[in-house]
């Protein structure tokens, strides 16, 4: 395991791009809409404007401009899922083992399995939400054996499942509680001293983002 990852070891829109133009075709200068045609009784075809008016010009940067606007209003106006979820606030169930936890974001993919090395950001807070420890600051998800003792207990009981906990899927996201006895209990995390970065007997925020086996 990586030492940057101590805290959690034994020692631890859519975009608006497409190959198509917004226009499928247009003048050099400027895009005329064009006249309809109209077969008159007598069988001939005549040319009619609407409303009577000369043919509409609009210079090509307008025409740009518009069609950029309504992608773009497309892409605010669609629905995110995901982003929505996140935001709403997590209520976190107890289980018998201690551990609570709360699923920000249903995962997709398959469940770790036993001794499978994974991948997994996080976030991690002391109960008063001071973060001691992020992957996300650091650029790179920790990557780590699941369930063979690699990472602290709450860990692996929070991913794997169990005890009252429900397995995680590959792209969920979750929140978990960890009492002492599931992290580093009486001993705390990153002492030096006579100062620790987790003191002993803390309890433990984890938002974590199981991302898939490595």
């Amino acid at each position: 395991m990586s030492s940057t990852a101590f805290s959690l070891g034994t020692y631890i829109t859519r975009n608006i791009s497409s190959n198509r133009p917004l226009l499928n075709s247009f003048d050099a200068t400027t895009l005329r809409f064009k006249s309809q045609l109209q077969k008159s009784s007598s069988g001939e075809h005549q040319l009619v404007q609407a409303a009577n008016e000369k043919p509409t010009l609009c210079t090509r940067r307008e025409a740009i401009g518009f069609g950029f606007s309504i992608a773009l209003l497309d892409a605010i106006c669609q629905p995110q899922p995901a982003e929505a979820a996140e935001a709403t606030p997590c209520e976190l169930t107890l289980s018998p083992s201690g551990l609570a936890f709360c699923d920000k974001v249903v995962g997709y993919g398959p469940q770790a399995v036993k001794g499978q090395l994974i991948k997994a950001h996080y976030v991690g807070k002391l109960e008063n939400g001071k973060v001691f420890d992020s992957s996300y600051n650091r650029g790179k998800p920790l990557t780590f054996r699941v369930g063979a003792g690699e990472v602290i207990k709450g860990w692996d009981l929070g991913i794997l499942g169990g005890e009252g906990v429900p397995p995680m899927l590959a792209g969920g996201k979750r929140t978990l509680k960890l009492p002492p006895e599931l992290g580093y209990g009486m001993r705390g995390a990153g002492c030096k001293g006579g100062s620790c970065i987790i003191p002993p007997e803390s309890v433990l925020l984890f938002d974590v983002e199981f991302i898939g086996k490595a």
